[in-house]
């Protein structure tokens, strides 16, 4: 049985994530900001990394200062956590699923940057906790990327949508492939590494299953496979 190291702010955020995994047969273990103890007591015995949504990356991270009108609320503690363990993940070539909030720092920690804010792809209050809908729109997946295969088939779905931040084509990440978009206004809704085996991260929330197709579920079916095939104890580095 595989364990996936789940990143959050804390353990409410974490739970419909770690749902998600569990019900698939995997385990869990929650990594917080308060609690962090470092990579090598986080990362021990794991075999998969699931970086969840959450607040802002800091600006700083990708060369910028914090824009007063975008609305931008960080936490530094979340950002030097995820980036610790998102490295060292990627250094062992371990199976990383991010979402939301996740799959921007997977762009920052690669080399890109982010728009600090873009309207129309979340509702005015993006706190999930509340009992508000969530925006929906389609996204474009390419058939040729891996997130296309896992899902069965590239082509254009109906998502949810909770972010204020995203990137375009000019802020994508050396080393990152663009494998979904929004067919509108060009923000790009899933990333991949060509340089691993398994890191893939998403704009949208699978982890609220009634709010995304069903064959998006399967990235969680295909993250947990590969993290079964992942030895904790593997040491080789991808440069």
């Amino acid at each position: 049985m595989s364990l996936v190291a789940v990143t959050a702010s804390h353990a409410k955020e974490a739970a419909p994530y770690r749902a998600s995994v569990e019900s698939r047969g995997a385990t869990t273990r929650l990594v917080v900001p308060d609690d962090f103890a470092g990579v090598t007591k986080a990362v021990e015995g794991v075999s998969g990394l699931l970086l969840c949504g959450g607040a802002d990356v800091h600006p700083k991270y990708y060369g910028q200062e914090i824009d007063p009108e975008a609305g931008v609320e960080t936490w530094a503690g979340r950002d030097e956590m995820e980036l610790a363990l998102l490295r060292h993940a990627l250094e062992r070539d371990m199976p990383v699923l991010a979402i939301c909030r996740g799959m921007q720092v997977l762009n920052v920690a690669f080399g890109g940057s982010l728009i600090q804010h873009i309207p129309g792809h979340g509702p005015g209050n993006i706190d999930k906790d509340q009992a508000i809908e969530a925006t929906v729109h389609q996204v474009y997946v390419s058939p040729g990327s891996r997130l296309g295969a896992i899902i069965g088939l590239g082509a254009v779905y109906r998502t949810n949508s909770w972010h204020h931040q995203g990137l375009r084509e000019q802020h994508r990440a050396p080393g990152l492939l663009a494998s979904a978009y929004h067919p509108q206004d060009g923000i790009i809704e899933g990333l991949e590494s060509i340089q691993h085996d398994w890191v893939i991260g998403v704009q949208c929330h699978p982890e609220r299953e009634a709010e995304v197709p069903k064959n998006f579920l399967r990235l969680f079916d295909g993250f947990i496979e590969r993290a079964e095939r992942f030895s904790p104890v593997t040491t080789k580095a991808r440069s």
